[in-house]
């Protein structure tokens, strides 16, 4: 046997390990670093596809290639599906091995665990984020270099300080750079001189003045970067100083140089008394500045002579010669302004006070910003509306207060129906705005003890003060009937609907999690049942969710099982009574659940992207039997219905032409049905993508015509050439005014744009007689035959089709 094929050595790595059939790509073995990265035992994957380990499209495109192509042992990065259902970043890397006595082979998959890797990388890139933000939001012009001078950061206020050219910054060559640095300064040669000095020491900190041409004074300090205790650069930082320098050095010898320095100072006696105040400082105090002259500055704070503040500024003296902190600076209006203070202490040879000087700052911006951040941690920044942390100290507060007084509250949770679709025809930014909108509205609803967060998308959690069952769905009633108000947006009006679920405290939940999830299970059972409206949280609902999830699972599992077949429904030509296509439909039967309705299942399919795994089964399911109609001698066309999901998929186009080109099938005998949504998501990329398909000869069909949210402009300017009219508009022929309207509409403009019309759900004679006499080309549905399995609909082209499905009758009277 050969050696590779007991595995017993691989055991002690740490990478996870399989032997996979290079035919039927599935698991012969698994070492023991396969179980721990799936947590699956190495048995219960013996015989599994190698798409059980990540059923992800990545994953199907990659084991859909060629064997030599599969084999090359190039390194990626996918995903593993581990036994909890979670998908783990991984490396995944195959090669051919020997295998086997008999001289074969098989493929030796690899896989390496970067969840580690991938966390830190995340944790380096928001740090990295982090820190250029830092450095850009810096007063300072900044300018980190390596010791051999390459420029390794800089800052935008550095740009600014030095005129830096945009076209220079992209260029990023940084010999050029220096130069035009060096071009900007007054005294070319001392700043060369200065630099090349600092280059020599560079364990040393130091800080001079530097003089642009421009007039600029800069204060150029430099301090060495260090690493693992050695200097391995250098840090630059320029400060625009052209006032301070001035201001601050010639204070007591420069009157005009006090009188023009923007920060707010003030000069006081030894007394603490205000000799003076510069024009920043009065502007700061306000009109009743001149007012504070000979008053003890300890007043200007509303202080007067508090000797405890006065305590601390002479301990500062003391220790440091000055004082600094926050103050609150009364102003004539009432209002107060926060000021940084920095009080400097002069004093003679002998160390007897002279003087003090201080220098106030404003810091209502900084304030303000502060604050700014602080609404940011609690709040979205998208709507400005409570986020989750803030929901979550407001509830916690609700409970201990619920605890002490027996009273409990509400949690709705809300979600917009069909968002999505707002989302994908109009933009992500319309969207944007229509959650703005929609927060605004739901607001007006609530009280101000209510509490209102939006947790994500567009999804909001309402928190119902004291609210109990009653005031719950009274509440609820008023948000869906105020959101199907008209909206108004860039001249377009539309309404929102919502669905709503309800949990009570302490009943069905006692902590905020709980009540979230319960909440979300109501309105989810909601959506359910047709959307729109709100409901309660009931505890069977969870075991309807488990239900729901072990569907899912079996859903997953019915390929495989060969639990799905498909079915193909006659499309009958009105004036000749022959079969002139079928449409290819889905069908389950599963040992738990029965007979499970495409309506259950295909939404299920759907919302987890399992669509594009059964689309493209139903898709060369039915091309192949196609073929099998056309080389019998009945070809007709097969039309296969694809999901949104599925057409956007990028390799869809080729993937068709592959399957057709296999199977010998020409374009023109397949059609595709697509819904309208999809020609509204990503309009310019669909429309090259429709243009494509119909330039091979594929057909092109709008399903449920009529039903969906879109113009009528697309059927202008793309390559539609059938349109099917829904059933739900049929089954009201001939007795409903309104349906008969419409079919007799979508008829006449389909016959007006040369595109052909097939009914669908046509079920009786009538029906029959009333479209062809509106001179509808095609129909299908029960009248003629319902879907039949390949063999049932085979024998049936081989037959003629009974009198009343033949379209054989007397006209109708008008």
């Amino acid at each position: 046997m050969n050696d590779l094929q007991s595995l017993g050595w691989l055991d002690g790595l740490q990478e996870a390990v399989w032997v996979l059939d290079e035919a039927s790509q599935r698991i012969l073995q698994a070492n023991a670093g396969a179980e721990r990265l799936t947590e699956r035992p190495a048995a219960a994957m013996r015989g599994q596809s190698v798409l059980d380990l990540a059923n992800t499209p990545q994953e199907l495109a990659f084991w859909s290639e060629p064997a030599d192509v599969i084999a090359q042992g190039v390194p990626a990065h996918t995903s593993l599906l581990r036994a909890d259902g979670t998908l783990v970043p991984v490396q995944r890397c195959v090669r051919r091995v020997p295998w086997g006595d008999d001289g074969g082979s098989a493929l030796l998959l690899t896989m390496l665990d970067r969840s580690s890797q991938e966390a830190t990388e995340r944790e380096l890139e928001t740090l990295l984020s982090e820190l250029r933000a830092t450095l850009d939001s810096a007063a300072d012009g900044m300018l980190v270099c390596g010791l051999d001078r390459r420029v390794r950061a800089f800052n935008q206020r550095l740009a600014q300080l030095w005129s830096l050219p945009r076209q220079l910054l992209l260029e990023r060559d940084d010999a050029v750079v220096y130069a035009f640095m060096a071009g900007q300064v007054a005294d070319a040669r001392l700043y060369a001189e200065r630099l090349a000095a600092i280059d020599r020491e560079p364990m040393q900190e130091s800080t001079d003045i530097v003089e642009l041409r421009n007039g600029v004074v800069l204060e150029m300090r430099t301090v060495p970067q260090f690493s693992q205790g050695r200097a391995v650069g250098r840090v630059y930082s320029f400060r625009d100083i052209t006032r301070q320098t001035e201001t601050q050095a010639s204070l007591r010898l420069a009157a005009r140089v006090f009188e023009s320095s923007l920060d707010a100072i003030f000069i006081a006696d030894s007394q603490h008394r205000i000799m003076r105040m510069n024009p920043g400082c009065e502007r700061l105090v306000g009109p009743a500045a001149k007012g504070f002259e000979g008053c003890v500055a300890a007043s200007l704070f509303g202080g007067g002579s508090d000797a405890s503040f006065m305590e601390q500024v002479l301990r500062g003296w003391a220790q440091d010669g000055f004082w600094e902190g926050e103050l609150w600076l009364p102003r004539d209006n009432g209002a107060y302004c926060a000021v940084q203070l920095s009080w400097v202490a002069l004093r003679d040879d002998e160390g007897r006070l002279v003087q003090s000087i201080g220098f106030m700052r404003d810091l209502t911006l900084q304030h303000a910003a502060q604050k700014r951040i602080e609404e940011l941690a609690y709040s979205d920044a998208l709507t400005g509306l409570p986020n989750r942390l803030l929901l979550s100290q407001r509830v916690d507060t609700a409970i201990q207060g619920a605890r002490q007084s027996d009273t409990g509250f509400a949690i709705l949770f809300l979600d917009m129906d069909r968002f999505k679709i707002i989302n994908d025809s109009l933009g992500h930014p319309f969207g944007d705005r229509v959650l703005q909108l929609v927060a605004e509205r739901l607001q007006t609803c609530l009280r101000q003890t209510d509490m209102l967060c939006r947790l994500g998308g567009d999804e909001f959690v309402i928190y119902l003060h004291g609210g109990d069952a009653s005031v719950a769905e009274s509440v609820a009633r008023r948000i869906l009937d105020d959101m199907l108000k008209p909206f108004m947006l860039d001249s377009m009006g539309f309404s929102i609907q919502c669905s709503i679920g309800i949990a009570l405290y302490p009943q069905d939940g006692t902590t905020l999690d709980d009540l979230i999830k319960q909440s979300d299970t109501a309105m989810y059972r909601v959506k359910e049942r047709g959307r729109g409206s709100y409901g309660f949280y009931q505890p069977q609902m969870n075991a309807n969710l488990l239900a729901r999830m072990q569907m899912e699972h079996a859903m997953r599992q019915a390929l495989g099982l060969q639990r799905m077949a498909v079915y193909y429904q006659p499309q009958v030509n009105m004036a000749t009574g022959r079969i002139t296509g079928a449409e290819a439909l889905l069908r389950w039967t599963d040992a738990e659940f029965g007979a499970v309705s495409p309506a259950v299942f295909i939404p299920l399919a759907e919302e987890s992207g399992y669509i594009v795994t059964l689309g493209a089964w139903v898709m060369e399911q039915a091309v192949r039997e196609a073929a099998l109609w056309m080389h019998s001698g009945t070809p007709i066309m097969i039309s296969v219905n694809v999901s949104a999901l599925e057409f956007r998929q990028p390799d869809f186009v080729d993937r068709i032409t592959r399957l057709l080109a296999v199977h010998q099938l020409p374009p023109t005998l397949l059609e595709l049905e697509l819904t309208e949504t999809i020609l509204l998501q990503d309009a310019q990329e669909m429309e090259q993508r429709l243009r494509e398909l119909a330039d091979l000869g594929i057909g092109l069909a709008i399903d449920d015509f009529g039903t969906g949210y879109s113009s009528l402009a697309y059927l202008k300017k793309l390559p539609i050439h059938k349109l099917k009219i829904d059933q739900s508009f049929v089954r009201g022929l001939p007795d409903d005014d309104g349906d008969r309207a419409i079919v007799s509409a979508i008829i006449s403009m389909g016959r007006a744009m040369h595109i052909e019309v097939v009914a669908e759900g046509v079920e009786t004679e009538t029906q029959q007689a009333v479209l062809q006499q509106m001179q509808c080309e095609h129909y299908q549905g029960f009248l003629c035959a319902p879907g039949l399995p390949a063999d049932q609909f085979r024998a049936m082209l081989s037959k003629p089709l009974p009198l009343k499905a033949q379209g054989r009758h007397r006209p109708l009277s008008t």
